[in-house]
């Protein structure tokens, strides 16, 4: 709280200095080392409102240069986020950033103005992200977002158009999908694709879908060692995007991530057959407890019913791709039990065995994939499968259950959802080198964000 007020003071001082002006420019942290020799990305943050901005800057990259330039509105959403870079400057991730802020009313027409850097960083409200992503496309910026891309259908096509426009003019435009890391994960899909273990991925129903993803948050959590507090604005579904076009875009994303790897799947290829919402209501004292409001503010009055706040952060989505049934549920609870946190639950159902992921208490709520065969599966099998896989997912193995193999991790791969966004960086980075996004990358992201926005269309 110190440091927060002496940044506060220091913007006032300045603010006094340039005749009251709100917008000033300042550097807030001092870096040492980086002189931007052999770096290929400077950041430019654009109003970091979610937290996710701060997790791509908690380790340090040689591509990237230390000095950050953020661009944001007054207010407390830039003070946490700069907040957040500092204790990572200060504790055992010896970070090195140098923040450079420019706060005002016009930050983002300020920062097209200026350029400072050629990587755009967007985590934060929804509501005008897609048109910030095709601003800075159509100024020549690479793009790095924080999902949902879009939380409005009406601006699909203007998500499409600067996909195509990056596309043509050699510059990058990424999200955020970190649950393409999760070990259990990468470990279902691989052993899907391993026909003596998983024989071959069904067709599936509505009922049984052949994928399902089911993926359980919590308003009140605790990040980077300190509770988190949430802005407002993140529980106006008009601001954040309904669970529908928010959460659910990670786990469409794996559906088809995981059903067709490496493939490019057209718009054409997948059919939304049906979706439904609900709502989460919150009291009073949970939201403040949440966000450091004592009451609901009045852009979210619309949304007070009974004296609590509904919020249409739950949905799920029904569909195909290419004939495989697929199926992702998102829910949001306001907090976890003791000891629990946000899981996940997925199955993959195969003609010889079904790949599934439970994270409960049983597991400890640690995700453990299982193995469950439809006849018994010789040991031996697993064992020479399990050994091949280690050459990727080193330290794995296995041991038996009543319904079939539990896969055992090494706490080495299990690396947290934190450290995911460093992970997701260096993808970008590694992509950023080679100068262009695979195909099926560019293909997919259209054809995710379809089918969220075509299923919230739908549930409505």
């Amino acid at each position: 709280m110190n440091r927060l007020l002496a940044v506060w003071l220091l913007g006032g001082l300045l603010g006094c200095a340039s005749n009251n002006e709100t917008a000033e420019r300042m550097s807030v942290f001092a870096a040492d080392g980086a002189d931007g020799s052999g770096t290929i990305a400077r950041l430019v943050t654009v109003d970091p409102g979610h937290f996710h901005a701060a997790l791509v800057q908690k380790s340090m990259y040689p591509q990237v240069d230390s000095t950050v330039h953020v661009y944001a509105p007054e207010g407390a959403d830039v003070d946490l986020h700069l907040e957040r870079i500092q204790r990572y400057n200060e504790g055992a991730e010896a970070t090195r950033w140098e923040e450079v802020v420019y706060r005002g009313p016009d930050f983002f027409e300020r920062m097209i103005e200026e350029k400072p850097g050629n990587v755009v960083v967007l985590s934060g409200n929804n509501g005008r992200k897609t048109e910030y992503i095709a601003e800075a496309i159509g100024q020549g910026m690479h793009v790095l977002a924080d999902k949902p891309m879009v939380i409005d259908p009406a601006q699909y096509d203007l998500l499409k158009a600067a996909m195509a426009e990056a596309e043509e003019r050699d510059l990058l435009l990424y999200d955020i999908m970190t649950e393409r890391f999760e070990i259990t994960t990468m470990l279902q899909r691989a052993f899907s694709q391993r026909p003596e273990i998983f024989g071959t991925l069904l067709p599936g129903t509505v009922a049984e879908p052949a994928i399902s993803k089911e993926s359980v948050h919590h308003f009140s959590k605790t990040v980077s060692g300190a509770p988190l507090i949430r802005p407002a604005w993140f529980f106006d579904v008009r601001q954040q995007g309904e669970g529908m076009v928010d959460v659910a875009t990670h786990l469409v994303d794996l559906i088809l991530w995981e059903t067709f790897p490496g493939e490019p799947i057209d718009t054409t290829e997948v059919e939304v057959l049906s979706a439904r919402r609900w709502s989460t209501a919150l009291s009073r004292e949970q939201f403040a407890k949440v966000t450091g409001l004592q009451d609901f503010p009045e852009e979210l009055g619309p949304d007070v019913r009974d004296r609590e706040l509904e919020v249409y952060s739950n949905g799920e989505i029904d569909f195909t791709v290419k004939g495989i049934h697929g199926k992702a549920s998102v829910i949001w609870n306001f907090e976890a039990p003791p000891g629990a946190a946000d899981t996940h639950y997925s199955i993959m159902r195969g003609s010889a065995a079904d790949l599934v992921i439970r994270q409960d208490a049983p597991q400890q709520y640690v995700p453990t994939l299982y193995v469950e065969s439809k006849d018994p599966l010789p040991e031996a099998e697993m064992e020479a499968v399990v050994a091949e896989l280690q050459k990727d997912f080193p330290g794995i193995g296995y041991r038996a259950v009543d319904e079939g193999f539990e896969i055992t991790v090494p706490e080495s791969l299990r690396k947290g959802h934190e450290a995911h966004f460093g992970q997701v960086m260096e993808q970008f980075l590694r992509y950023l080198e080679a100068g262009d996004i695979p195909a099926w990358e560019r293909e997919n992201m259209l054809t995710k964000y379809y089918v969220t926005t075509r299923g919230y269309r739908m549930s409505r």
